[in-house]
């Protein structure tokens, strides 16, 4: 039988554990310590609430334990808040109507002063909660050598004193960017698992989910944030139909569309006018992307041409081997395989492709559509040996052994 407490405490930890922390950070004014803090907290809840009973509001009773103890170990030190600059707010600027801490936290995570990295793993270790073992796991790291890259991060940003803040509004458009960027690949780095026997982490693609949501609280009047929550939902909806009983890939055009999420869809496609309202970021044109694909009942019905269009947009707006790479699978349902293989080839010397496996694996579709057997194989090959997710590897085994 489940043991309530801990469950509660979980349950807690997974979706108060931002807002108690950035709560936590501003009397802290240091990370390392906010965190020792809230870790506290939530110890001293599984005590606590066996004792006491769950409180009705946890988040509210994790934030006064962790901050109530911030403040007695700042008192302890006696340190004066002129030596601490790190994290004192400064609300000099609001965005939106919703001033949150959680806002500050996210925003501090990815300064662009540090690496994109450095920006993502702070991201999952203080907003998330998830811990250096599990982001070394996701990235295909030593535990060591995550929690070396995170303790690098926190500590530049105590020597080169990153105030815990809402940028000011000249440097909001770059950094809700930045912000943006490393949600996206939070949610894609557990859409599609980087190695195991898994094709996806769905806890990586649940957090990044929740952060996306946060951002679009946060931030109400972004398109950009209505675009990648958008983006993520329609993306996640299909998640049900990507493997089989036997937990094999299976591709988008024999998909059972039956088991795709019709709330996703509709909480996806109900944000995408919202996305594309003004002038249309990269997050909003990849939304109205996954909403055509979302809105065909059958693979036959999906409009190729509105898709290859949207790619064309894409690509002007943010030009990327990836993005033309997907342009290169839409031009082959409304051009042809031969015309889209003759495109592929001018990607191909694209070094930002070189161990790319999609490269390799589109071209092998290209070539087996053509009845290019032998070549097409070859490119299987290819890119089985860029592959390191099972689940994938195991579908580019089956194409070659059923002879691509």
């Amino acid at each position: 039988m489940a043991d309530p407490v801990a469950q509660a405490v979980a349950e807690a930890h997974s979706s108060e554990w931002a807002s108690v922390l950035a709560a936590t950070a501003r009397v802290a004014a240091d990370l390392d310590l906010a965190e020792d803090c809230v870790q506290d907290a939530y110890a001293k809840a599984l005590v606590h609430w066996r004792e006491q009973g769950v409180p009705r509001r946890p988040g509210a009773w994790l934030t006064t334990v962790a901050t109530r103890r911030a403040l007695e170990l700042r008192r302890r030190a006696d340190v004066a808040r002129r030596k601490l600059p790190l994290l004192m707010p400064v609300d000099d600027v609001e965005v939106g109507t919703f001033p949150d801490d959680r806002l500050r936290l996210v925003f501090t995570c990815c300064h662009p002063a540090l690496a994109q990295e450095a920006q993502i793993a702070l991201t999952l270790r203080l907003v998330c909660g998830l811990s250096s073992a599990e982001i070394a796991k996701a990235f295909l790291v030593k535990e060591a050598t995550m929690q070396a890259r995170i303790t690098r991060a926190k500590h530049k940003i105590s020597r080169s004193g990153i105030p815990y803040r809402i940028p000011r509004a000249a440097e909001l458009p770059e950094r809700i960017d930045a912000v943006l960027d490393v949600v996206h690949l939070v949610y894609t780095a557990g859409h599609t698992a980087m190695a195991g026997r898994e094709l996806t982490r769905p806890d990586l693609a649940r957090r990044g989910i929740d952060l996306a949501r946060m951002m679009r609280l946060l931030l109400p009047d972004s398109a950009d944030a209505a675009g990648l929550l958008a983006l993520l939902l329609l993306t996640q909806a299909r998640e049900p139909a990507r493997v089989d009983g036997a937990e094999r890939l299976v591709l988008m055009e024999t998909q059972d569309r039956s088991l795709w999420d019709p709330s996703l869809i509709a909480e996806g496609l109900a944000l995408v006018p919202e996305a594309l309202a003004g002038r249309t970021g990269r997050f909003g044109v990849m939304a109205a992307i996954a909403a055509v694909h979302v809105e065909a009942e059958r693979w036959e019905d999906t409009d190729w041409v509105e898709i290859l269009g949207l790619y064309d947009v894409l690509l002007a707006r943010w030009p990327s081997p990836v993005v033309a790479l997907n342009r290169v699978v839409a031009l082959a349902y409304v051009s042809g395989p031969e015309v889209a293989l003759a495109a592929l080839d001018e990607l191909a010397a694209d070094p930002a492709l070189a161990t790319y496996p999609y490269l390799a694996s589109t071209r092998a579709e290209l070539l087996r559509r053509l009845g290019r057997t032998e070549e097409a194989r070859a490119a299987y090959e290819e890119a089985l040996a860029f592959t390191s997710n099972s689940a994938e590897a195991e579908f580019l085994q089956r194409r070659i052994t059923e002879g691509a």
